[in-house]
């Protein structure tokens, strides 16, 4: 199957290095201390934050760090195949995991010993790229929630069809079964907390894919900034400052 036409247009009309349109929107959920919706294409992620708060299971807590607790979800109905998903399944465990490992590198946790942060995230509409939408969602939610974090951390993929490098792969891209790339960064301090490949790929064609879902990264944590800085302005304006 052709993935990019030979006037350099891929399926869904973008080209090799153009991101899907994304948009955000904070204080989704009103019960949370933080929530945020994420949207990436037709992918829609919804992330809620409750705490820091007191420890439930005092055998788990820490003294000198918060406890930091994630669940990842997918509606029933996000995707075109009706089958219900058993809560817990492996693919849901793991993605839970990612998505804890990437936010404890940003959050202070030292500031908030003895608590737990709970992170829940649930896709609601699945069209490739879930893991880096729940993520760009989780840091828009604990931003939201005013927890302190050393820096925003993004998230992006890239993938390598018909031997050309794609940024941000839709569903039909991701399922054509070639190498593609997550990337999670942490922008102002140049860090990688995430990166997690399928397949394999020469190591001068990696760094081009890296690169490229690095760069998709860098312009999610750019709209982050400018939705955070719009929903200030907003609580000023309310706040009569």
């Amino acid at each position: 199957m052709e993935y990019v036409s030979p006037e350099g247009l891929r399926l869904d009309g973008r080209r090799p290095m153009e991101m899907r349109q994304i948009r955000a929107e904070i204080g989704a959920v009103s019960r949370a201390d933080g929530s945020a919706i994420f949207e990436m294409g037709n992918t829609k992620v919804v992330a809620a934050v409750y705490g820091p708060r007191e420890v439930q299971n005092r055998s788990q807590q820490m003294s000198d760090q918060a406890l930091i607790r994630c669940e990842y979800s997918m509606a029933n109905f996000s995707t075109g195949d009706r089958k219900r998903k058993p809560k817990g399944d492996r693919r849901s465990t793991e993605i839970s995991l990612v998505i804890r490992q990437t936010m404890e590198a940003c959050i202070m946790t030292h500031l908030m010993p003895r608590s737990q942060i709970d992170i829940y995230v649930q896709v609601l509409q699945a069209d490739g790229g879930t893991r880096s939408a729940c993520i760009n969602a989780a840091t828009l939610a604990l931003a939201d929630a005013g927890i302190p974090m050393r820096d925003l951390v993004t998230s992006c993929s890239a993938g390598y069809l018909n031997s050309i490098p794609l940024l941000d792969l839709n569903y039909v891209e991701d399922s054509a079964g070639g190498p593609d790339v997550t990337v999670g960064i942490l922008p102002k301090l140049d860090k990688v907390t995430l990166l997690q490949m399928d397949s394999k790929l020469p190591i001068d064609i990696l760094e081009n894919v890296v690169q490229l879902a690095t760069e998709g990264c860098k312009a999610v944590a750019n709209y982050i900034r400018e939705i955070l800085l719009e929903n200030t302005k907003q609580l000023e304006y309310r706040r009569g400052v």
